[in-house]
């Protein structure tokens, strides 16, 4: 899993039958900075089974964990799925642009939402 923020969408007009009536968004890893920093592949385009918004950090799980999370079996499609709309967190040494802005939270840490 990773925490990561939507930055875009994408729109399929032919596309497996596993993901017919999936939305598909672009997540970007907010991770991304490491040093050194890990072979992986983003921006990464995730399942959304949830709802979440562009700007919205959400976190993202890979393989049949990713696929479980939008209802199946553990047999469908694709690799990635948004399971999470983060409120907030708590990471003291991370980036600046990390950060949550005020529009982008749901509500506070402990209201019931989130990660």
């Amino acid at each position: 899993m990773f925490l990561g923020r939507v930055v875009g969408e994408v729109w399929a007009t032919r596309k497996a039958r596993d993901l017919e009536g999936k939305r598909l968004l672009v997540v970007e890893a907010l991770d991304e900075r490491r040093d050194p920093a890990a072979p992986k592949v983003t921006p990464v385009v995730a399942a959304d089974p949830i709802g979440a918004g562009i700007g919205e950090h959400v976190v993202v799980a890979f393989g049949k964990a990713a696929r479980v999370a939008c209802g199946g079996d553990g047999d469908y499609a694709f690799e990635a799925a948004i399971v999470g709309v983060v409120d907030d967190f708590d990471v003291p040494s991370a980036p600046p642009e990390w950060r949550l802005t005020p529009a982008r939270r749901t509500g506070p840490p402990g209201s019931g939402g989130g990660a």
